[in-house]
């Protein structure tokens, strides 16, 4: 007989993409490593060490709303975010840590309260949305205050995932960008959170820059209507999350520089900047928390030129994830990088497609952000330009949503050259979906 009680915890697997053959000289190598988590009863020793309990991955989540006074402009607003924090409490697991938290200038607990966090059952979930009446705006917006309260609850209990849901719909005014920005760091790492911006006053770096940071999902609900059905994806799209704090660790031989390592799909994430040693040439690339899923790396590196006919191990990349004693347990996936010099021009001049596609697609996010710089600083000449290699890249990649998004922003003339007028008025928040999902990506075609 099955026994239901054990996690169903995700088996990791790993390939590798590349062209591994460099001509005389040739130092940069390139690869797209995709990792795949699969779930399933297979239940290996692993398991039994990640979750000690036997009782699946234990959770904890803080649903952070802004209660600022413009949250009342229109009512809809406020409306609409009780009704999401609602639906996303009905989609809470049995079992689950939760905490509501109010946010102005200050943060304030409005569920459970007393500094702790309630345990969803039928019971707790009714009174989390009794008090969700509570929910009322005036004041301001310090959202670093929001994240510090969030992080001491979801740290009050030994749990394997910690989750935030932050939704705001203005300007962090009441904070500097420094305090914000310290906050992320001493977050980072601690939970996972992902951020909304709801209606046109918010800022999108700031919210998508707390997503980055604190490795979540970043979004626009232009309409409060359409919060509950986004929140109830976010929190069964959290509950699904089983093994937390992921790394990729990437080991490079002597002589060998890591030039970048990026998440390429589902969207563009540089990981170069936050790597922690991991002993003698290895680092470890935070990834978060993973559920059944799949994501694509770019690992670049610099390697010592070799003579024809050598060839080396470039990288070696490893999954891990800490455990409760303080140990870090390798998750069984590996995928090996390697460099083999030879003076075959086709060979060498080759590019893998994997490699071709999400270079594209980096490309893809960073033109379009550039163009819409341009675009709010007045140069409508660079804009066009910029916003017109995105047309191209969409279009040849086959990126058909962000495609979407770029003719609400650009008349299209030929999607083939990038041919593209800009449009005389676009609506904000058409500009601003455009500049959220910016870092959205597609994968390779088969």
């Amino acid at each position: 007989m099955a026994n239901f009680s054990k996690p169903h915890v995700p088996q990791f697997a790993m390939d590798v993409y590349q062209n591994e053959y460099l001509p005389e000289g040739g130092r940069e190598v390139n690869a797209i490593v995709t990792v795949t988590a699969t779930g399933g009863g297979t239940i290996g020793s692993a398991a039994s060490r990640l979750y000690p309990k036997g009782h699946g991955p234990s959770a904890a989540v803080a649903v952070m709303v802004d209660c600022s006074g413009s949250m009342d402009y229109p009512p809809a607003k406020m409306r609409g975010a009780r009704d999401a924090t609602a639906a996303a409490i009905d989609a809470l697991r049995d079992g689950t840590h939760f905490a509501v938290i109010g946010g102005t200038h200050v943060a304030k607990e409005v569920y459970p309260g007393g500094g702790r966090l309630a345990v969803a059952d039928a019971g707790t979930r009714a009174q989390a949305k009794q008090a969700l009446r509570q929910l009322g705006a005036g004041g301001g917006t310090a959202i670093g205050t929001w994240l510090r309260l969030a992080d001491r609850l979801l740290n009050s209990v030994d749990v394997t995932i910690r989750h935030g849901i932050l939704l705001t719909d203005g300007r962090n005014e009441h904070e500097s960008p420094q305090d914000l920005k310290a906050t992320l760091d001493a977050c980072a790492g601690r939970f996972t959170c992902d951020a909304r911006g709801v209606g046109t006053d918010w800022e999108v770096k700031e919210v998508t820059g707390i997503a980055s940071a604190l490795l979540g999902t970043a979004d626009i609900v232009a309409d409060p209507a359409h919060l509950a059905a986004d929140f109830t994806a976010m929190m069964e799209t959290a509950m699904g999350k089983e093994v937390a704090d992921v790394s990729l660790r990437v080991w490079t031989p002597v002589g060998t520089t890591i030039r970048f390592v990026k998440q390429v799909a589902p969207t563009v994430e540089d990981l170069t900047g936050r790597r922690t040693e991991a002993g003698p040439r290895a680092g470890d690339y935070p990834t978060g928390s993973w559920g059944d899923e799949s994501r694509d790396y770019h690992v670049c590196v610099e390697v010592p030129p070799a003579g024809l006919g050598q060839e080396m191990l470039a990288a070696r990349v490893s999954l891990v994830a800490p455990q409760p004693d303080g140990s870090v347990q390798n998750l069984g996936a590996q995928g090996l990088v390697r460099a083999v010099w030879t003076d075959d021009m086709a060979a060498s001049t080759s590019i893998s497609p994997q490699v071709a596609h999400y270079t594209g697609q980096a490309e893809l996010a960073q033109v379009i952000q550039q163009g819409l710089t341009l675009r709010k600083a007045g140069d409508f000449d660079g804009a066009t330009a910029k916003l017109g290699r995105a047309v191209q890249l969409a279009n040849a990649s086959g990126n058909a949503d962000t495609a979407k998004l770029l003719a609400k922003v650009v008349d299209v003339v030929d999607a083939a050259t990038g041919t593209v007028r800009l449009k005389t008025k676009v609506a904000e928040a058409d500009e601003m979906t455009l500049e959220t999902r910016s870092t959205k990506t597609v994968r390779v075609k088969k």
